[in-house]
């Protein structure tokens, strides 16, 4: 227990040091994907062997199914592609001996398995990890859609129940834009970016590592170390689980559905701002969305809007940082 707190004090220490120098936004999404592919592909050699295993298959009309799959290698979605093109363009997540499994993680047992969509009898947990990955998308967006020369902190994924009206990502802004208020054009601008990623149809690739792995891809975000420690010891396991979106890396706290293209209609609705807080002036964005097998009319959505457009509010406790972030630029800026 002494040798785990010690590890995880000099693990802090290492990225507390990395993130006082912060590097370019290019820079530090290279080095992200970096350490996210060379986990990735030691993670991949570990089955150096083709070994089989049976996947049993569960849902309508699949009762009975058994593929003969390869361990480590095929994943969910593979199992789809060996069923109908039904099945590859409507399934959103995978339920693997009752366990929630994202598609495009691979298999590791001989196991059953059911392949979720929207249209399900139960859909709660694929809204649920819609909503969050709806999140996910809008924290991507807002983290490139500045000038480079503005930090851009994503905080902890704020979860939201689909009740609440909008999905939610909480973010510090640059220091420099503590005055700055988003206008309509501004909102649409977040919009344009986000279609822009649902048009490329791009995998939300998972990754399960241990927290010196996620450190080290945050290594320059100091308000992340906290979170993915707090993750780890709320998982049995220990560790915590990332998501590659292109050459986005981003810190989860459920599973998110398979690919960008599963949204449909998409709408960045506002950014609150929820006042000072321990990086920073905080802000929350907030938007609307439906996925591809579920439409709204134009009416329908403009009320769906309205309601999006109001804050979400969350309590949670706030834990303050061991080294507060610095604000050097006092310079006005420009946003979007």
């Amino acid at each position: 227990m002494v040798t785990r707190k010690v590890c995880q004090f000099l693990q802090r220490r290492c990225a507390s040091a990395a993130a006082a120098v912060r590097p370019p936004p290019a820079e530090m999404l290279s080095q992200r994907n970096a350490v996210f592919s060379r986990e990735q592909a030691r993670q991949r050699a570990l089955y150096p062997r083709i070994e089989k295993i049976e996947v049993s298959m569960h849902g309508p009309g699949l009762d009975g199914t058994l593929l003969i799959m390869n361990k480590g290698i095929s994943t969910p979605l593979s199992c789809a592609r060996h069923l109908t093109e039904y099945h590859v363009n409507n399934s959103v997540l995978a339920l693997v001996d009752g366990e929630l499994w994202p598609l495009h993680r691979p298999l590791t047992h001989s196991c059953s398995l059911s392949l979720l969509t929207f249209k399900d009898n139960d859909p709660t947990v694929v809204n649920e990890a819609y909503w969050r990955s709806c999140a996910a998308l809008l924290g991507q967006v807002l983290e490139t859609a500045f000038k480079d020369e503005f930090n851009v902190d994503l905080l902890s994924t704020v979860e939201v129940p689909v009740t609440s009206g909008a999905f939610c990502c909480d973010v510090v802004l640059d220091p420099q834009l503590d005055s700055w208020t988003p206008s309509e054009e501004s909102l649409r601008s977040l919009t344009k970016g986000a279609q822009q990623l649902i048009l490329k149809d791009l995998a939300w690739e998972p990754l399960e590592v241990v927290p010196s792995v996620a450190l080290e891809v945050f290594s320059h975000h100091r308000c992340k170390q906290e979170e993915i420690e707090q993750k780890a010891a709320e998982n049995p396991k220990g560790t915590v689980m990332l998501y590659r979106c292109g050459d986005h890396v981003l810190l989860s706290g459920g599973p998110l559905v398979a690919r960008t293209g599963l949204c449909l209609q998409y709408e960045v609705t506002a950014l609150h701002s929820l006042g000072q807080g321990p990086w920073g002036l905080h802000r929350r964005a907030q938007g609307l969305s439906l996925p591809l097998q579920l439409q709204a009319h134009h009416t329908v959505w403009r009320k769906l809007r309205q309601r999006a457009e109001k804050l979400v509010e969350v309590s949670r406790p706030e834990a303050a940082p061991a080294s507060p972030p610095d604000s050097t630029s006092s310079q006005p800026a420009t946003a979007l």
